[in-house]
């Protein structure tokens, strides 16, 4: 926890470790939010998985639940999902594979096109969630 006794920083040992640049997610209390940073399609070694938008967003998606599964949060109380994409002709690949793995009702969401993503990703997830 941090010194700031309403705030936690969340870090999963099941994701990259990249404290020295951010927390996996920050945990607020007075609010009872989590705010989840962005998680890109690499694994744990920092390797993007093999495949294409389809797997990389399911590699995206199983990133941000171990990291909602740390915060003590789960998709289920996911309010707001921010999804980044270097081509948006892959929306309707990735928005199958969000369709089909997130829970319904589906939290807010905005989708939009990035010039370029961290690691060469071609994805990237970012959400917050309830307590």
């Amino acid at each position: 926890m941090s010194t700031n006794s309403t705030i936690e920083n969340i870090n999963t040992p099941k994701n990259a470790q990249l404290t020295s640049i951010l927390s996996h997610a920050v945990k607020a209390y007075g609010p009872g939010l989590i705010f989840c940073s962005g998680c890109t399609p690499h694994d744990s070694a920092l390797t993007i998985v093999e495949g294409g938008i389809k797997e990389h967003t399911e590699q995206v998606i199983r990133n941000l639940t171990n990291v909602l599964e740390s915060a003590g949060s789960s998709w289920e109380k996911v309010v707001k999902v921010n999804v980044y994409l270097t081509d948006m002709n892959e929306f309707g690949a990735m928005n199958e594979v969000y369709e089909r793995m997130l829970p319904s009702p589906k939290p807010a969401r905005t989708c939009v096109q990035v010039v370029k993503l961290p690691g060469g990703a071609d994805v990237e997830m970012e959400c917050i969630a309830a307590i």
